[in-house]
């Protein structure tokens, strides 16, 4: 069968060809190649080598293995028995032939972008959590031991500092914002621990919000091939800088499925300025809450397809209502990027500094405004006063502290602003096996609503029978009943 082509696709097909073949459009819309035309070879090597080797010798240098280990210490079980009181009593405490500690070092491999020539790292959280010490392997072999200089959990990324003399060969940050869907990207990392390895793929998405990797839910996919051990490594475009940091894999086998996700840059170089500004991460505070636009708010509101976050909620005296943001306004864009969820909006808010202002359009009774918000930290506007829970209750173990806006903000928790929040929870301990766990709210112990620790420790020490305890957790209320 014989395709016919009109005359503007005849055109560009002869175009292309020529393109191909080396001559003039000019001459090829006059003159259709011969058979033996289309049988010529390429006349060079530039028409024949399509190579993104000179992109991976610019950045290669700057990508590092990532070794983490720690120290843990393992209670090596010699008598079952050990634990009950009656043979403490007469056979004493550890150390005796029952229970024996044994440490042992676990450890963890991934990947590294070096980003300054001071040698500044950056990489995942969860590469280096919890590591006692971490050491850096560069492409050319040489190993250096490194300081961790931050660690930021709710967006799965870290900052390292390399315990040497520079200068180091280091990649610079891309526009992650000026990417689009099928623009070509390399993804280079430790895979496996087989070592550097490259892989090439494009974008699938920039702007993937239900991953469920970080608090703040905004990642690049991309089909280029991301294995274990990659978590770390660089994700780059065809000039050879870093539109974002590879972060995890959609796997049920383990192994890359051709869905990877990276953290954009943007929110990469918002931790790295942090910890060059003093070792932590301090977001500012809007101080409103937002929720998604459904299909039925969106034809409540009249709009054409269903777009940008509902303002739910507006806290007195915070940079959202002196702004002039209030409840029902629909903010469709931030600083000129579209908003699209809740998750977006957060990390569009997350990515900027203390200190700037920021404009929102919103939607007001079918009209746009622009507001401009001016960014501050959350404040702490009760003390937190921390305490550990010690004596014999279900809290026992569990640390709590008054909730306020910066509480709330450290924790990752949505407009909770009064209350008693638990912030740590010793392992074995009573509140552990309870299933308490940080970030909950103590609403109320026996019907008593908990508004301080204080509070609540004094309830701590005259236990009664049974307890009651009301414990918020992800906006949900639940009532445990335990006895004392």
């Amino acid at each position: 069968m014989r395709l016919a082509l009109s005359g503007s696709l005849r055109s560009l097909a002869a175009a292309a060809l020529a393109a191909l073949i080396g001559i003039s459009p000019a001459s090829a819309q006059t003159a259709q190649p011969s058979a033996a035309d289309l049988r010529l070879v390429p006349q060079n090597q530039a028409q024949i080598k399509l190579s993104f080797a000179p992109i991976v010798k610019t950045v290669a240098p700057a990508v590092v293995n990532v070794y983490a280990s720690r120290k843990v210490v393992q209670r090596q079980r010699v008598s079952p028995f050990f634990d009950d009181p009656f043979f403490r009593r007469f056979f004493g405490q550890p150390g005796g032939g029952f229970n024996k500690p044994r440490q042992r070092v676990e450890s963890s491999l991934g990947s590294g972008v070096i980003i300054s020539a001071d040698g500044t790292v950056i990489t995942n959280h969860h590469v280096i959590k919890d590591a006692d010490e971490v050491r850096v392997a560069l492409n050319d072999r040489r190993e250096f031991d490194a300081d961790i200089v931050l660690l930021d959990e709710r967006t799965d990324l870290a900052v390292l500092k390399i315990r040497g003399e520079g200068p180091f060969e280091h990649v610079a940050f891309a526009d992650s914002d000026s990417l689009e869907v099928g623009d070509i990207v390399l993804a280079i990392g430790n895979p496996f621990g087989v070592g550097q390895t490259v892989t090439q793929g494009i974008v699938s998405a920039t702007a993937r919000t239900q991953v469920g990797v970080t608090d703040f839910q905004f990642f690049i996919q991309t089909d280029a091939a991301i294995n274990p051990g990659n978590s770390g490594g660089a994700l780059v475009d065809m000039t050879g800088k870093l539109v974002g940091i590879n972060t995890a894999i959609f796997s049920r086998s383990g192994g890359s499925n051709g869905i990877g996700f990276a953290i954009p840059a943007h929110m990469a170089r918002f931790v790295a300025k942090a910890a060059d500004q003093g070792g932590k991460v301090q977001r500012p505070w809007l101080g409103a809450t937002v929720q998604l636009v459904s299909a039925e708010i969106a034809e409540a509101l009249s709009l054409d397809r269903p777009r940008g976050v509902l303002v739910t909620a507006v806290f007195e005296d915070s940079p959202a209502h002196k702004a002039g943001i209030r409840v029902s306004d629909l903010v469709i864009a931030v600083d000129g990027k579209e908003v699209t969820d809740p998750n977006s909006f957060g990390y569009r808010f997350a990515t900027k500094m203390i200190g700037e202002e920021t404009e929102f359009v919103i939607l007001r009774s079918g009209k746009e405004q622009v507001l401009t918000v001016s960014l501050l930290p959350a404040p702490e506007s009760v003390p937190r006063d921390t305490r550990e829970l010690v004596e014999y209750s279900p809290f026992e173990g569990a640390t709590v502290m008054n909730l306020s806006p910066a509480v709330s903000e450290e924790l990752g928790l949505e407009g909770l602003i009064e209350g008693v929040v638990i912030s740590e929870v010793r392992r074995g301990s009573t509140a552990d096996r309870v299933g308490l766990r940080p970030g909950d709210i103590i609403r109320g112990v026996n019907r008593q609503v908990i508004e301080t620790t204080v509070m609540l420790e004094e309830i701590t020490k005259k236990p009664p029978r049974v307890w009651q305890l009301d414990i918020e957790r992800d906006g949900k209320v639940t009532q445990l009943t335990l006895r004392g």
